[in-house]
C-alpha cells in the first residue's frame, strides 16, 4: 500500500524518529530473518480477514505464524490483535489458545471489547466504528520459553 507508506514516511521525518523500518512486503517473510526472542510487541491490526474458507490459509493467524512469533517475541512480550470481524477473532483464539507460547490476557468483558489504553486507533477501526461494527482488541503473553515448554 504505497500510499500508507509514503503517510508513515511524512510522518517519520516530521517527528524526526530514528528508530522505525519499514518493511512493505508480508510480515511473515521478515519473521525468519529476526533473532530469537528480539520483539518486546507485536501488533496485528485488522489484518485482512480473508473471509471466504478457501483464503484462511492466507490470514496472518496460522499455527505457522504463531510458531514464528513465538520464537522471536522476548519472554512476556505481548501480542496484540484487533478485528471487526467476528470470524477472524474467534479464529485468532481458538488459534492462539491452543498454541504453547501464548497466553490470553482477557480477565473480564472490557478487557478484549476496548482498545488497550496504550492503544491507537487506525483508520480500519476509525472505518468500522464509522459503520457500526464492534471490534474486538485481544492480547496475549509470551510465556516464558521455560513455562511453555
Amino acid at each position: 500500500y504505497i500510499t500508507g507508506v509514503a503517510s508513515l514516511l511524512a510522518i517519520i521525518e516530521r517527528e524526526s524518529l530514528t528508530n522505525i523500518r519499514i518493511f512493505d512486503e508480508d510480515a511473515r517473510l521478515l519473521l525468519g530473518a529476526l533473532p530469537e526472542a528480539s520483539i518486546g510487541r507485536v501488533f496485528v491490526l485488522f489484518p485482512d480477514p480473508w473471509p471466504k474458507v478457501r483464503h484462511h490459509k492466507r490470514r496472518f493467524i496460522t499455527p505457522e505464524s504463531l510458531d514464528a512469533l513465538a520464537r522471536v517475541m522476548k519472554d512476556g512480550a505481548e501480542l496484540r490483535f484487533a478485528t471487526d470481524h467476528m470470524g477472524y477473532v474467534r479464529w485468532t483464539l481458538d488459534h492462539a489458545i491452543r498454541h504453547p507460547a501464548f497466553a490470553w490476557l482477557a480477565q473480564r468483558p472490557d478487557d478484549w471489547r476496548r482498545r488497550p489504553s496504550d492503544g491507537f486507533e487506525t483508520r480500519y477501526e476509525r472505518k468500522a466504528t464509522g459503520q457500526g461494527l464492534a471490534s474486538v482488541h485481544l492480547g496475549f503473553r509470551r510465556r516464558s520459553r521455560a513455562q511453555a515448554g
